[in-house]
């Protein structure tokens, strides 16, 4: 008689899902799993955002069970921690308990000393530069990543980060980056043909230069409002959506131009589609500082899978993401970008051309299907076999997409 298994019971867990979107990898995991795997999400009932306050945000038939949970401390990022219901939700028999949180935060740690020994615990990073925490956030990482059964990367500069670093050397490792969502994001020209309407653009005007995201130096923004100067006047139109401490700065310079400039906040996460398809480019111009080089760009991916073709920096993860379907200029290189925004500005053709290449990367590579399968292969691996196979960061292919 055929032996009967019973699913693989995965716990998930991370401050960011109290965004519906951001759940996205562990609804992706439950429906590759099907009735391999049963799927519990732990979720914020309320988050402090970087701009915003976060509500928990349901979706329907979602195909795993929510756990609301509180969290207390969320305005630190860094120091926050969950409420005394995830107690109560780790002491049953998970066979994996994922955290999508850093382990040198207090969270990460509360994770792995509330998890049972008999469950694999597996982390999730972004962390891309060498830093040392002080105490109590060493201590954290330290203990975390001690009790992790293996950890993941979401991305090339992670890894190589993290792969030498003391206690992440010794356990088993995956580079899986994030994954994009072609159902929502995608093109739409009706939604572009709103957006311009609701901006008083015109379908006939300029291209439309766009940047998505916060508000803040290290993002390149003076570098961006610079280059654009220089281009031929009247050839662009240019469109910040988002939010942050330049805002002021950014009105004081849209100010001079009335009819090219727009700049909107505030903007939930379930109308960034509509935006980025008003979008002809999308600039990422991040600079790199002592302290902080691009983790991801989460926008990037976002505009590949609407079509928008893309010139970025060449700040950590950017060129690994972008690969060779985007325009890649040094963050310094201010003539470099003035040049590549002239080319794209004046080129339908180049536009089109790109923007199949990124369509075509992001159903590919990025695709969040791929990217649960790579993670629940990783966790049956590590549940069967604890001892799974590392791939040294010197050995492992950079993914491309060869056109």
């Amino acid at each position: 008689m055929a032996e009967i298994r019973r699913p693989l019971t995965i716990l998930m867990v991370g401050h960011s899902y109290c965004v519906a979107l951001n759940r996205r990898l562990c609804h992706e995991v439950a429906l590759a799993g099907g009735d391999r795997v049963a799927v519990t999400v732990v979720a914020p009932r309320f988050f402090r955002g970087d701009l915003r306050k976060i509500p928990l945000e349901r979706l329907e038939g979602e195909p795993y069970r929510l756990e609301p949970v509180s969290v207390l401390g969320s305005q630190i990022p860094f120091a926050f921690v969950y409420g005394t219901r995830l107690i109560q939700v780790l002491r049953q028999p998970w066979d994996i308990v994922h955290a999508w949180e850093e382990p040198y935060i207090l969270a990460g740690a509360q994770i792995a000393r509330l998890t049972s020994d008999r469950s694999t615990l597996i982390y999730s990073s972004f962390q891309n530069q060498p830093k040392h925490y002080p105490p109590p956030l060493s201590w954290c990482e330290r203990y975390a990543i001690d009790r992790a059964a293996g950890w993941t990367a979401f991305g090339e500069t992670i890894i190589r980060n993290l792969a030498d670093r003391p206690g992440y050397r010794d356990r088993p490792n995956r580079m899986i980056p994030l994954g994009v969502d072609g159902e929502v994001y995608r093109p739409d020209p009706a939604a572009r043909q709103q957006i311009l309407r609701d901006l008083n653009w015109s379908e006939s005007g300029p291209p439309v230069i766009g940047y998505l995201g916060r508000f803040v130096p290290e993002k390149g923004l003076r570098l961006l409002m610079k280059t654009v100067e220089q281009l031929d006047a009247g050839s662009w139109r240019l469109l910040f959506i988002g939010g942050g401490q330049m805002e002021s700065e950014l009105l004081a310079w849209s100010a001079r131009y009335p009819d090219q400039v727009r700049i909107v906040t505030g903007v939930h996460h379930s109308g960034v589609p509509s935006y980025l398809n008003a979008f002809d480019v999308l600039a990422a111009p991040s600079q790199t500082t002592i302290r902080w080089k691009e983790q991801l760009g989460r926008m990037l991916l976002e505009a590949m899978a609407t079509g928008v073709p893309i010139i970025a920096s060449d700040s950590g993860e950017i060129p690994h993401v972008v690969a060779d379907v985007g325009r890649i200029v040094g963050e310094a290189d201010e003539q470099g970008w003035v040049n590549a925004l002239r080319e794209l500005v004046s080129s339908p053709h180049m536009r089109k051309s790109l923007s199949d290449f990124g369509l075509e990367r992001a159903r590919s590579v990025y695709a969040w299907p791929h990217i649960a399968k790579a993670f629940l292969d990783f966790f049956e691996i590590l549940r069967e076999s604890p001892e799974a196979n590392n791939i040294k960061p010197q050995d492992r292919p950079v993914p491309t997409y060869t056109r």
